[in-house]
Parts: structure tokens; C-alpha cells; sequence
């Protein structure tokens, strides 16, 4: 995967979606409950029925590690299907990571070349000896939180320290680190208006953007503030997409919601033509 490929994908879509595929058993329709291995059903329906409407896919991997040893097989049964099926779709391994030196390298081998994922999202807290592991990965992504969407973002992350919030020092200072083309941003779409600001540091970097919908981001506000002139934008829907239903047509009213979604992006990606 290379970042041509995947601009290329969101042109050829008119989508710059990102579904996250955050199987929660307690959520999904009873039914599936009965077959050998419900997580990897429901997420092969979803992929099924939306993959044509997006560009990227994003297992948050505490769905996955709750249920111990199954839920590891299910991932497994997951980035598998989509790799062998789907290899066009940008896949993201939602495991907030970071480790010193080569425990990060160790994680970095589990999820790019054990698993096969294009990207890995990474806590920065621990600095550069953390992140520069993973970025050392032909081909393969590193997706650091810089700004994230939840409540508790505000008790550190815009801190100001030297006159700057520290969310800006994360960004600015990951510039520096060895292969940092190989960098990408959390940005919570609840925190839009911070955009302006982190393009003024990062102007072609892809952000990943969660928190439209459910948590009551607004599309149109986010790519205002942080579209790039590549795009530069995956927008994730986890919820919003997934449990429209819990019935036998669960995966026809995902499909239904994406394209929602889609359509919106393509309006969106019209406007700046």
C-alpha cells in the first residue's frame, strides 16, 4: 500500500470512509451467536456489503483482545479476508501502541508483517525512540494520536507548554523523526476547528478523523477545516454504521448507512474540484 494507492482509491470512490469494525457480541444480531465464529461472521457481511463504499477498514483491537484467544482468530480470519479479497481497502490496526526500542520493533512485526496490516495507530507519549520503530516499515503507516475526540483529551493534549499546546509540540516534533513520510495524525472530528491549525503544521498528512455521527462530529465542518489537496482525510464510523440492525439485514442496512456517508464525502470532494 503506498499513499498514491489509497488517493487513488478515494478518487475512484468519491469516498474517503474508514469503517471501524469494532464487534462488540452483546451488539450484533443473535443469530450470528450460533455459528462457529460470530466476530468474523459479522465483519465478512459488513466488508461484503460496504467495501465498495469505502477505502479503509480500522478493528479497534480491544474488540478483538476481550475474548481472548477467539477474538485473536477472528482478527486474524479478518485481515486475512480483506488482504486476499479486498487488497485495494487500507487496513488499520486500531491498537494505540508505544513501547521503547525494541519493543515496539516486536510490536510493529506483529501487526504489519505477522498480521498484515498497512497501519497501526501509536500513542507518542514515550517520544521518538517509541515511534521511530515503526516507522522504519516500507510501505506501512504509522498513525500517531495527536488530538483525539474524547472528554479527557482536554487534560493534556492542549496544555499549553512554552506558549504552545502540546498537541502542536506531538506534531511538529514527529517532523523531525526519521522517515516521517510514513506519519499520520488522529484528529477527533469533535475537535474540528483545531484543524485549521494542525494543517498549518502538517499540510499533506492524512488525518484519521473518528467521532462523526455517534459522537456528534460534522462531516461538512471537518472538511472545511482539514481537507487537503490530496484529501488527506480518512473519516472513521464505527457505531453509526454497524448496528443499524439486529436482524438478518444487518449487513444491507450497513451498507445503507455507508453509502449515506459516501455520498456526503462525494458532495464534499465536489466542491473543491
Amino acid at each position: 500500500m503506498t499513499l498514491d494507492h489509497l488517493i487513488n482509491q478515494i478518487h475512484l470512490k468519491s469516498s474517503f470512509l474508514c469503517v471501524g469494525l469494532d464487534v462488540d457480541l452483546e451488539k450484533i444480531p443473535p443469530h450470528l451467536l450460533e455459528l462457529e465464529d460470530p466476530i468474523f461472521s459479522f465483519n465478512k457481511a459488513i466488508i461484503d456489503a460496504t467495501h465498495e463504499l469505502c477505502v479503509a477498514y480500522k478493528p479497534n483491537i480491544a474488540f478483538y483482545e476481550a475474548y481472548g484467544i477467539k477474538g485473536w482468530r477472528a482478527l486474524e480470519k479478518t485481515i486475512n479476508y480483506l488482504n486476499t479479497n479486498y487488497p485495494e481497502v487500507f487496513t488499520i490496526a486500531d491498537a494505540k501502541r508505544g513501547d521503547i526500542g525494541n519493543t515496539s520493533t516486536h510490536y510493529a512485526k506483529a501487526f504489519f508483517e505477522n498480521l498484515g496490516f498497512d497501519s497501526l495507530t501509536i500513542a507518542p507519549y514515550m517520544g521518538k525512540d517509541s515511534v521511530e520503530p515503526f516507522l522504519e516499515f516500507e510501505n506501512k503507516f504509522t498513525i500517531l494520536l495527536a488530538l483525539t475526540s474524547n472528554p479527557g483529551a482536554y487534560d493534556f493534549q492542549t496544555l499549553t507548554t512554552e506558549k504552545k499546546e502540546l498537541y502542536k509540540q506531538v506534531i511538529e516534533t514527529s517532523i523531525g523523526y526519521k522517515n516521517s513520510q510514513n506519519l499520520m495524525y488522529v484528529v477527533g472530528a469533535t475537535k474540528a476547528s483545531y484543524l485549521a491549525e494542525i494543517r498549518k503544521i502538517v499540510p499533506e498528512s492524512f488525518l484519521l478523523v473518528p467521532g462523526v455521527g455517534a459522537q456528534g462530529g460534522d462531516l461538512s465542518e471537518v472538511c472545511t477545516y482539514g481537507m487537503s489537496a490530496n484529501v488527506g482525510l480518512l473519516i472513521n464510523s464505527s457505531r453509526g454504521i454497524l448496528y443499524g440492525s439486529d436482524k438478518e439485514n444487518f449487513a444491507e442496512i450497513a451498507r445503507d448507512r455507508a453509502r449515506v456517508l459516501q455520498q456526503q464525502m462525494q458532495l464534499e470532494l465536489e466542491k473543491r474540484k
